[in-house]
């Protein structure tokens, strides 16, 4: 076990991200986390983590997002269930509507619920809620309102994607989207889950490769997806997503 599983590379150019985050309204940063604990991180993203399925098929048409956890997907029914919810989002995406679907654990609910107390997610959760992590993300994105952080531990594998959207919540204290990046080594662009951004187009104008150990942070609302997995794609697109707030 490292003796932290959480901390900050002391060598980031925070000068240079700001610069780039100021010119583009979002950027990845490169070995984020010292090399020790960004692999105590995706170690337990791979081997300790009980990987539900968030899914959601369209925005009108109820029941809106759903979410199963790691017990409820063991079962029969709940591997059918599965296979209802990923038919029905690959439907509503086909005809212009919005979805998703990947492997997550909701570290929050997790937390308040006591799924496991003071297991390593809980921990994760506190230090993205540490000063030291709030102040990174405030210096690179210049958010000095920056009071809480949420998350989510995230798995998209072969089939797994988040269709065009905006983050439009703002209203509920969202300031900076993050994504702490903890993939397999050497993530191939032909496996698809970039975090892509759009234009008023359409066109895309940034793609972020899932590199293990970056953070991609940006601004919201902002058109973004994150792409489609191909069947063949291993798994192993691991990361840590939410929302930083002032709120």
């Amino acid at each position: 076990m490292a003796k932290k599983l959480f901390e900050i590379n002391p060598h980031l150019d925070r000068r240079a991200l700001a610069e780039e985050f100021a010119a583009n309204s979002r950027v990845q940063i490169r070995d984020v986390l010292t090399e020790e604990t960004a692999q105590e991180i995706r170690a337990v993203l791979a081997s300790a983590t009980p990987w539900g399925i968030a899914a959601q098929a369209g925005i009108a048409n109820p029941p809106g997002p759903q979410s199963l956890r790691a017990n409820d997907v063991a079962t029969t029914g709940g591997r059918a269930r599965i296979q209802e919810l990923a038919t029905a989002s690959f439907r509503a995406v086909g005809t212009g509507d919005y979805g998703f679907l990947y492997g997550h654990y909701p570290m929050v609910e997790g937390y308040l619920g006591k799924w496991n107390e003071d297991g390593p997610h809980d921990i994760l959760l506190e230090y993205l809620n540490t000063p030291e992590f709030l102040s990174l993300a405030a210096e690179v994105t210049g958010e000095t309102g920056l009071v809480k952080a949420d998350g989510n531990a995230t798995l998209f594998g072969p089939q797994n994607f988040l269709a065009f959207h905006i983050d439009s919540h703002v209203a509920e204290g969202w300031r900076v989207a993050y994504v702490l990046n903890m993939t397999i080594d050497e993530w191939k662009p032909d496996w698809g889950g970039y975090l892509n951004f759009f234009n008023e187009d359409g066109d895309i104008v940034q793609g972020f490769r899932p590199r293990f150990n970056s953070l991609n942070l940006f601004t919201v609302p902002q058109p973004h997806s994150v792409g489609f997995v191909p069947q063949f794609a291993p798994v192993g697109r691991y990361a840590i997503s939410g929302w930083l707030r002032d709120r």
